[in-house]
């Protein structure tokens, strides 16, 4: 009687699952997948490859030419040095925004958390003509930075101040507090809880967001047309300098900087990721 009750082992005891592939996607979610390539091939990839066609269509000749030239090289050179100083300075303040709109308690705070989206809402354009109208030649407060790579900086502030921040909040919001008291309770310093506990689980969306307002950065248009002043070798961003490109009729020129952009994008972005892959693992 008791052979009866011994249960099978091995393969018989239970059937495994498929391992992971393509064959093992069900109906549904296979058509999910073949819709959403689809779409990311039209919207994404076919415009890169077309871009891209342009660049080397004359051959790597007028390529290599356009990125040495000197005036299009300082326009580079200006607008990823610019794109790197602002995506620094949002990775502070913008966590410290999401921060205190977290953690802290105040008057107003409902108010300053639907501002921090104003720069999302409002057109490029009009957001320089707000810059203009209170940093140009007639302002209010006495401040000019139009056509100065000051005014370069301060409209890129403008319009990536969100993206870090929204990144960062919902991490927050999820952390509960009592990890900070726990910490607290078992003797560690208030850096050491924030070193060890919180920033690993706030880098990858800190690295998000930093991603996010680089590549807004490196493509802005709108804001700097009016603020900018567009003078070669002091304040031509490489967006101008596309504009200029195909203005003269050089779409050779206009794609490959736009073919540059985004090479440094991509690369930008990878560091990122992988630098906040490793801070949350030594975390």
């Amino acid at each position: 009687m008791s052979d009866t009750l011994v249960q099978p082992t091995g393969p018989a005891r239970s059937k495994r699952r498929p391992s992971g592939g393509l064959f093992s996607l069900t109906p549904t979610s296979g058509l999910g997948l073949g819709i959403a390539l689809v779409w990311f091939s039209i919207l994404v990839m076919l415009p890169l490859a077309a871009v891209v066609g342009v660049t080397v269509e004359g051959g790597w000749g007028p390529f290599w030419g356009t990125l040495t030239d000197p005036q299009t090289f300082a326009a580079l050179r200006l607008t990823v040095v610019q794109a790197l100083l602002v995506t620094a300075v949002n990775v502070v303040v913008g966590t410290i925004i999401a921060w205190v709109l977290v953690r802290d308690q105040f008057f107003g705070k409902r108010i300053i958390d639907v501002i921090i989206d104003i720069p999302f809402a409002l057109p490029t354009i009009v957001a320089g003509l707000v810059l203009l109208s209170l940093y140009g030649p007639e302002s209010p407060v006495g401040i000019n930075i139009v056509n100065t790579r000051t005014g370069i900086f301060v409209a890129l502030l403008f319009v990536t101040l969100p993206f870090v921040v929204r990144t960062v909040q919902p991490v927050l919001i999820e952390l509960d507090a009592d990890v900070d008291e726990a910490a607290a309770s078992l003797g560690a310093s208030r850096f050491t809880t924030f070193r060890r506990i919180i920033l690993p689980s706030l880098v990858p969306a800190i690295a998000a967001g930093a991603s996010l307002g680089f590549a807004r950065a490196i493509s802005e248009f709108g804001s700097l047309v009016l603020i900018s002043g567009n003078t070669p070798y002091k304040t031509e961003v490489a967006s101008l300098k596309i504009l200029k490109f195909l203005e003269g009729d050089n779409q050779t020129g206009a794609a490959a900087v736009a073919v540059l952009l985004l090479l440094v994008a991509v690369v930008v972005i990878v560091a990122l990721d992988l630098i906040s892959r490793r801070v949350a693992r030594r975390g």
